[in-house]
This record gives C-alpha cells, sequence and structure tokens, in this order.
C-alpha cells in the first residue's frame, strides 16, 4: 500500500505571505517520518501540503512538486478529493463526528466518498479498520454507542481507524498526541510503529522524545525571524538528527538552546 513521496523546490504562500521556502525532501514508503521544530516554522503548513489540505485556506497555493510514486499532486487536471482519499489525515485534536456512532464514524470518510456499501462488507471493513487501529477489543461490544462517549486516546484512535477504512497509502499525523495523557500516548505511539507496515507515515511533533521514539527520519523546520518564511533546515535519519546533527541551528534546537 504504501507510497513514496518526493517534495522538490516547494514553496507555500497563503495569498500574499510566504510561509515557507524551498523544500525539498523524499519520504521513504513504510517509514515514520517526524517533522520537528518551533511554533510558526511551517512543519504543519509543510504536511498539509501533503494532500492538498492547505487549500481550504482561501488564497493559499503552492509553487513546486510534491509527488507521490511520480504522480505530481499538483499537476493539471489532479482532483484534490482523490489526492484526500490516497493520504488520510489526523488531526491535533481527536474529531469524532459527536452525532455518530463508533460504527459510523468508522465509515463516515467512505460514505461520505459516495461509496456503496453492502451491511457485510460495512461490518467487516469496520472490523479491519478498528483492529488496524488497535481498538477492536476495546469497543467491539458498543459498536452502537456514540464516538464522543470514549475516551480521548480512545477517540484519536477511533480517528485513526477512520482514516484507515478509506484505504489510503499515506498517513498524515498533525500532533496527534498532543491532547493526551501519557498512557494514551503511548498507545498512539505503538500503533503508529506498527501502521508503518502498511503505510507511509509522516507525524508533525513538539515532542522531540517522541520524534526520537517514533520516527525513521527527522526534518528540522526553522525561520530566520517573525514574519519570514519557514524552511527545512535538515533532513537526515532520526538518529544523525538526535545524535550527530550537521547543522548548528538543528544541535541549538535539539539540545534546548532555543525553542
Amino acid at each position: 500500500m504504501s507510497k513514496r513521496i518526493d517534495v522538490k523546490d516547494l514553496d507555500i504562500y497563503y495569498g500574499d505571505f510566504h510561509a515557507v521556502k524551498n523544500v525539498s525532501m523524499t519520504i521513504e514508503p513504510r517509514s515514520v517520518t517526524a517533522f520537528i521544530g518551533p511554533s510558526g516554522c511551517g512543519k504543519s503548513t509543510v504536511l498539509r501540503t501533503l494532500n492538498r489540505m492547505h487549500e481550504v485556506i482561501p488564497g493559499a497555493y503552492v509553487k513546486g512538486e510534491v509527488a507521490i510514486d511520480g504522480t505530481n499532486l499538483y499537476g493539471r487536471g489532479v482532483d484534490p478529493v482523490d489526492v484526500r482519499r490516497q493520504v488520510g489525515m489526523v488531526f491535533q485534536r481527536p474529531n469524532p463526528f459527536p452525532t455518530m456512532t463508533i460504527k459510523e464514524n468508522v465509515l463516515a470518510g467512505v460514505r461520505l466518498n459516495s461509496k456503496r456499501i453492502s451491511s457485510k462488507a460495512a461490518d467487516e471493513l469496520t472490523e479491519k479498520a478498528l483492529r488496524g487501529a488497535n481498538l477492536w477489543n476495546e469497543v467491539k461490544d458498543r459498536l452502537d454507542k456514540p464516538g464522543s462517549g470514549l475516551s480521548g486516546g480512545q477517540q484519536q484512535r477511533l480517528c485513526i481507524a477512520r482514516a484507515i477504512a478509506i484505504q489510503p497509502e499515506v498517513i498524515l499525523m498533525d500532533e496527534p498526541c498532543s491532547a493526551l495523557d501519557p498512557i494514551s500516548t503511548l498507545a498512539i505511539e505503538d500503533l503508529i510503529n506498527e501502521l508503518k507496515d502498511r503505510y507511509t507515515v509522516v507525524i508533525v511533533t513538539h515532542n522531540m522524545q517522541q520524534a526520537a521514539r517514533v520516527s525513521d527520519k527527522t526534518g528540522f523546520f526553522n525561520l530566520e525571524a517573525t514574519g519570514k518564511p519557514g524552511e527545512l533546515v535538515e533532513y537526515d535519519s532520526t538518529q544523525n538528527i538526535f545524535n550527530n546533527p550537521g547543522q548548528q541551528a538543528t544541535e541549538d534546537y535539539i539540545s534546548g538552546r532555543f525553542g
């Protein structure tokens, strides 16, 4: 399932504001890549370009290329809805649909894409997605209960199950543990390690220990000053970023000298 992502000479704009400049990187399939850096440096903005979510903001656009297995997501005639089907997204705060049951939440993305699905297929897909999110055993006896009744960590895994159900090839996670307690955070981190066997996973995190624990490669983003565009300072194996960074700015951030 998982795909390789090639980002080349990417510049991101919100109207006249140049948010991020000149990002180039290759994200390997079946791996976890972490984006780290201080607030406002553009890491979440870059993440949202990987499935064209940033275009939801009026006036937002990019220059450059984001390709998945050689196909430019910004090429002429490419449908953003198809891109978002291929590249799933999990947000910072768990956001199950409050009026839907657990099962309805899992199937929401499938039904939004107007896919007709039999009752038997819906049951099978629900179980498969919840198992993939390590949630099935906890909720299998209450699938008809509201998703909003789950704990915060369970809600986040329900959102991951919802993302898995549309059968993406890439999963993006924007600070998925920032609203969770340590035990729920550990459950999500364990799940991320399992997901990379099937998907390409990209995660934004402010928690450097988390980046060190879960990722294979890490990109450090920074910005020169307020109002200046963010940029990718260094992109390397996570081991090198944390133990032998090539840039002084990376070492300063990792060691807590700034940020």
